[in-house]
């Protein structure tokens, strides 16, 4: 062995602490670090060593273009196609990458616990990146192969290493980065194009992807379906007979007739004749078979028609689960059992369940049957229980999936169901009528899931030959209906059929066509297209059908996959699938006014949209607020859109101009009774005039398909204009004790007045019910914060002699201190505190001239 140390590397640190419990018996110690540290001694290889298990926590990585590629404005989205790629901390306040590297140090042997699937086994070598960890530096490295956190597939997995595999690694690369470019190219033409012309299409991006689009088609397909759809009349003869008390409905064996005088004739022909004649009674033993084993794509279409959870909901739940020991890992696409797998000790460990304890030991006491066989992918056993549990241990959401999860396998090792089908035919007027009942004998599978059990119906005794007296005969008539709106259980059924995502993807998808406002949830989780995604799969159909059709995926998912088996080269297989979508983008941007033929007819022009409220600075006519997503201002003069921030409320701002533009200002608040407001300059917000201005307010940058800069901007208080009376020099009070920021005044807060962090979601609380406050040009020798000047109420003044007028220090003056109060806020980047361009001098007072004060130690006494 090269070193006498192994590090260990989960996904998750939920599992991180499974294997170590496991592995260490208990007996480990545990410190904190970006994600926790377990440490204990063992064996490993034959040799005792020292362990470190630690984690990741998803994806280390993320690719992205390099900042060169960033702005819309400069790139053209054609150049993406060919443009590097760079991978990113997926999450850099986390600082996995420094963690990593600084707990291999010392370390020889890597041994890689990440789920095993294609993600799992690209983040194996993100890992091995991050630590610069290579077999030819003799540190070997290790990869575990597991489908669950029990002590019996952990130690089975430790007994059984095997090497990571590059291709399945490699696979993933060349999806993300075909994803990226095409999905980015295609987004950021598609976005300024259209929201530069139209104001209602309450989106911020409309976003093309590869699946994304052809998951999308599937639900307009179907809404065109229910359009297009025209109704027909139709009639059916339905004759009753009475048999021992019971009256029967005899069904027709035409079913129904589009003419309603040949409908009629029928009737008339039965009812002249009024005698039923038994012609034929069949009986036949029929069976219903158990269920297969429990995919990720079936238990997801389970989870939305049965438990009204979304897909990206119940994969949420199903991962808890999944860390917490109560099942397999979710996501396989497996139907099919191992010889191997132990089902006597996973039905044992259901046998004290409360609920279904007692079936599970009938099935051990007279026998389970071996599950039927399905499909094997290769990946994980079926989605299977692992320990018992109460609805109190889990939670309602949870406990209801773990709840089918556990029925589910329960039933795949149950008797099938047994029924006898009887079918009896009649004649009447020389027409062929007949009924069905069913009788079940065992069963089965049913007995624990209950919902698929078979419908009895039982019929009165017949013999053949017999002839009944017909008691009345109905013309029924009715209307051929359109087929429902897609359901997201049905959509997941094409997403699989057609090859659109893996059973890791597909919930993503579908969660992204509602988040991006083209279809809407709506009661029994039917999902209804909006406006915005039908003209676009319209708009598609009518330039290239191909952008929204599956097979263009089905090809792509089919070359990945021949990179994962080591059939295919990863680069030569990204460079001919981005070479074919460059060729449809080119195609798609010259034919682009077929697809805004559409949108005109559907959307209004920004001219004719949104409300007018204030005056542009260079045209000085009015402005025309766009309230829907990406709230905006428009100038019908200019022709020129000014983004505001995407959430709270904008209103002007007291006919105030700003000193630089001329553009009049507007207050932005945010909800609720902490949520800060403050002023800005349109002109200003999107175009900072200052050198320097690198922090952006709401530049939290969410993948690249969202575009930097929209919505985000340079409110007054990130303003260092020296005289404005709205500027951060004029309004800041004193340094952010929770961050980097400036305290600066709420400019409409009265008579609650307050102090905001202008980075952050800080908030102090100032005199209560001051008639006035406001800041002066003073500042404090102690601490050089600004002094504020208080105009006290007259009632309510803690001055002597009933004085108003105060000023002071907020930090050093003890009246002042004594009446401010420290509390959080809310803000639209709370956890997102927009780092952007450039440094940020001119915020925080008594930080920039004067002494250096430590602004924690400032509010040392709240």
């Amino acid at each position: 062995m090269a070193s006498n140390k192994v590090l260990m590397v989960a996904e998750k640190p939920s599992i991180a602490l499974s294997i170590a419990n496991v592995l260490s018996r208990g007996q480990m110690s545990t410190r904190k670090a970006s994600t926790d540290v377990h440490e204990f001694e063992g064996t490993f290889h034959g040799y005792h060593v020292q362990f470190k298990v630690t984690s990741v926590i998803g994806h280390v990585f993320s690719l992205d273009f390099p900042e060169t590629y960033q702005n819309w404005t400069v790139t053209d989205p054609l150049d993406l196609f060919q443009a590097p790629v760079r991978k990113a901390e997926a999450n850099p306040k986390a600082h996995i990458r420094r963690h990593l590297s600084q707990e291999a140090r010392g370390f020889g042997n890597l041994v890689l616990w990440l789920d095993c699937d294609r993600e799992g086994e690209n983040i194996c070598f993100e890992v091995i990146d991050c630590i610069g960890h290579t077999n030819e530096t003799k540190r070997k490295v290790y990869r575990a192969r597991f489908s669950s956190v029990t002590e019996k597939d952990i130690l089975k997995a430790m007994d059984n290493l095997v090497e990571p595999n590059k291709d399945e690694a490699l696979a993933v690369d060349a999806r993300q980065e075909i994803d990226l470019k095409v999905g980015v190219a295609f987004t950021r033409f598609q976005t300024s194009f259209f929201q530069g012309k139209y104001g209602n299409l309450d989106a911020r991006v409309i976003s093309y992807g590869p699946c994304q689009t052809p998951t999308l088609g599937f639900c307009v397909q179907r809404y065109l379906q229910i359009n297009t759809f025209k109704p027909e009349k139709f009639w059916s003869v339905r004759p009753y007979i009475l048999q021992s008390g019971y009256e029967l409905q005899l069904d027709w064996e035409r079913n129904k007739l589009f003419d309603v005088d040949v409908a009629v004739m029928f009737q008339k022909l039965v009812m002249d004749d009024g005698i039923a004649e038994v012609t034929e009674i069949s009986e036949k033993q029929e069976s219903k078979g158990r269920p297969t084993g429990l995919n990720t794509v079936n238990l997801l279409k389970v989870a939305s028609s049965a438990l009204g959870f979304g897909p990206q909901m119940a994969m949420q739940v199903a991962e808890r689960l999944y860390t917490q020991g109560f099942i397999s890992y979710p996501r396989t696409e497996s139907t099919s059992y191992p010889s191997s797998f132990d089902f006597k000790g996973t039905l044992g460990a259901q046998v004290n369940n409360p609920i279904w304890g007692s079936y599970v030991q009938s099935l051990l006491s007279d026998g389970y049957q071996k599950p039927r066989s399905g499909t094997d992918a290769g990946d994980h056993p079926p989605v299977t229980p692992l320990r018992s549990a109460t609805e109190d241990m889990l939670g309602n959401d949870a406990w209801r999936l773990y709840e089918y999860v556990c029925k589910h396998f329960i039933g795949t090792v149950s008797p099938d169901c047994k029924y006898v089908r009887t079918k009896l035919e009649f004649s009447i007027g020389g027409e062929i009528f007949h009924c069905v009942g069913q009788r079940v004998l065992v069963k089965g599978f049913t007995s624990i899931m209950p919902w698929l059990a078979v419908n009895e119906k039982n019929l009165p005794q017949f013999t053949k030959g017999e002839k009944i007296e017909v008691a009345r005969v109905d013309l029924h008539e009715g209307m051929t209906s359109p087929p429902e709106y897609l359901s997201e259980s049905e959509l997941i059924s094409l997403m699989e059929k057609n090859g659109i995502g893996t059973d890791a993807s597909i919930s993503v998808h579908i969660n992204n066509i509602c988040e991006r406002n083209y279809v809407q949830v709506q009661a029994g989780r039917k999902l209804v297209p909006t406006a915005l995604g039908i003209t676009l799969i319209r708009g598609y159909q009518c330039i290239d059908p191909d952008l929204c059709l599956p097979d263009i995926r089905s090809f792509i998912e089919q070359q990945i996959t021949l990179v994962a088996k080591g059939q295919a080269d990863h680069f030569r297989v990204v460079q001919h699938v981005l070479q074919q979508f460059r060729q449809k983008y080119s195609y798609f941007v010259k034919q682009i006014e077929n697809m805004d033929a559409l949108f005109e007819a559907q959307f209004s022009p920004l001219a004719d949209s949104g409300r007018v409220l204030s005056k542009c600075g260079k045209c000085l006519r009015y402005m025309k607020h766009i309230s829907t997503q990406p709230s905006r201002l428009y100038c019908n003069t200019c022709e020129e859109v000014y983004y505001l921030p995407q959430k709270g409320t904008i209103k002007l701002y007291k006919e105030l101009t700003c000193p630089l533009d001329n553009f009049e200002l507007l207050i932005c608040s945010m909800p609720g009774p902490d949520g800060k407001s403050f002023s800005l300059c349109p002109y200003c917000y999107n175009s900072p005039p200052f050198e320097g201005i690198d922090t952006l307010f709401g530049a939290a940058k969410s993948g690249s398909s969202g575009k930097l800069g929209k919505g985000a901007g340079m409110p007054c208080f990130l303003c260092p204009h020296p005289t404005c009376r709205h500027s951060l020099i004029t309004q800041g009070v004193c340094a952010c004790p929770e961050c980097t920021g400036t305290l600066v005044l709420d400019p409409v807060s009265a008579p609650k007045w307050r102090l905001c962090c202008n980075m952050c979601n800080f908030l102090v609380l100032l005199p209560q019910g001051a008639h006035q406050i406001s800041t002066t040009p003073d500042r404090c020798p102690e601490c050089d914060s600004t002094i504020i000047e208080v105009d006290f109420n007259k009632k309510t003044t803690p001055l002597e002699d009933g004085a108003t007028l105060y000023s002071g220090c907020i930090l050093c003056d003890e009246l002042l201190h004594s009446l401010v109060e420290m509390k959080y806020g809310k803000s639209f980047f709370r956890g997102s505190r927009g780092r952007g361009r450039g440094s940020r001098r001119g915020r925080g007072r008594g930080r920039g001239t004067g002494k250096m004060v430590d602004p924690k130690m400032s509010f040392r006494d709240f």
